[in-house]
């Protein structure tokens, strides 16, 4: 594997394609979204547009025949802007979308696919509940089988992209069984959403967040909900072991995200470094100012560096649980950091929304609970270590 992770011709023009759209398209609209609580429909729209939400997956499937570095990078872009822009398309491809193009049969793929791969519908990861978020193995959501149809009753909880209008599909994992020993047979089950969403499920008003304030984040209720028996995505048993690929990979998206916020504050600070004075000159000028932007821009390029490195190694079917582990752990890390120096920056209009920042700042912790507390990462780093 090289070790070279600059990008290639291809990628670059691609990179600078969403930044030019995040700069021109998203970034003066999307403080007014943010501050109503309301969901970007116009946006995600002109992303399925661009391709965005198709990056990764085959033309036949209505995709762009891209590939997962790609779709990092148009998240790391966005994040620079927005991070709710950010998650949605995170949250909906690398998680939702791509269990389906991962184990789904050939009709599951050609019945899902395209319209979340043109950016027509959106995607829910139904994974966390309310006992079960870093504890995954502890899933209350159980399914029967009766007849041919699968029975569902369960809670889910944090789920992104889960009650907008044009939510399509929830993946929704459920105990379907228990093994000689005991243990649960977890199970992957497809459950329409939106205007098709069936009978007993039941889809509650959006949070009231911190942050992350116009994506869509709702609690699921399944009372005897009923779907075919061909909604079973892959193997019966398989679900857990599912849901922890797809982890794996949409850590290292993840890691894109929090490395897109921590650019972006240091993209912020610097600007107004050059245009703030106090004590007769720019404040960029002074030492102390200096240091914090130049430490901001060390962690930056850490970060990146990380992501990308674990994204090389996927793409080249290499393992990555460790590097795709230590990626989230470290981005998350620096976001956070960078969100609070960059408010520190900016003083008392950091505190403001009207400025990013402060936006940032709100969204930055959420990086290092998601996907995997810092905690689960470094558990998942250790035990790869073998300890």
């Amino acid at each position: 594997m090289s070790l070279d992770h600059r990008l290639s011709p291809e990628h670059e023009e691609f990179r600078r394609s969403v930044e030019e759209f995040a700069r021109d398209v998203v970034a003066p609209v999307i403080g007014d979204y943010y501050e109503r609580h309301a969901f970007p429909y116009e946006i995600i729209r002109e992303m399925g547009k661009m391709g965005l939400f198709g990056l990764p997956f085959p033309e036949e499937y209505g995709g762009m025949g891209g590939d997962f570095l790609a779709l990092c990078l148009a998240i790391e872009e966005l994040a620079r802007v927005d991070s709710s822009v950010a998650v949605t398309l995170e949250a909906g491809v690398s998680l939702g979308s791509m269990l389906v193009y991962r184990f789904g049969t050939e009709e599951q793929k050609r019945r899902w696919l395209p319209p979340l791969a043109r950016g027509e519908k959106l995607a829910a990861f139904g994974l966390t509940e309310p006992e079960g978020g870093s504890d995954a193995g502890r899933l209350r959501t159980t399914a029967r089988r009766d007849g041919d149809e699968w029975v569902i009753d369960g809670t889910k909880c944090f789920i992104t992209n889960s009650g907008t209008d044009i939510t399509s599909l929830i993946t929704v994992a459920a105990v379907t069984g228990r093994k000689p020993d005991g243990s649960p047979l977890i199970s992957t089950l497809l459950v329409p959403g939106g205007d098709q969403k069936p009978a007993g499920l039941t889809i509650a008003p959006p949070y009231s967040k911190v942050g992350w304030n116009a994506s869509d984040t709702r609690e699921l209720s399944f009372s005897g909900v009923r779907v075919p028996a061909d909604s079973l995505l892959g193997e019966e048993g398989r679900g857990y072991a599912q849901f922890l690929q797809v982890l794996d990979e949409g850590r290292i998206a993840f890691a894109a995200l929090a490395t897109g916020l921590a650019q972006g504050c240091l993209d912020q600070s610097l600007a107004y470094a050059r245009t703030r004075t106090a004590f007769g000159g720019p404040i960029g000028e002074r030492q102390a100012i200096q240091f914090k932007l130049a430490d901001m821009a060390a962690r930056v390029h850490t970060a990146r560096l990380a992501w990308r490195d674990a994204a090389c190694r996927l793409a080249a079917g290499e393992p990555c649980k460790r590097q795709a582990a230590i990626a989230k752990l470290h981005a998350s890390d620096v976001a956070v950091v960078n969100a609070r120096e960059a408010t520190q920056i900016h003083g008392g209009y950091g505190f403001m929304n009207e400025y990013p920042v402060a936006r940032m700042w709100r969204d930055a912790k959420i990086l290092e609970i998601g996907e995997g507390t810092s905690e689960v990462q470094r558990m998942l780093i250790a035990r790869d270590l073998g300890l």
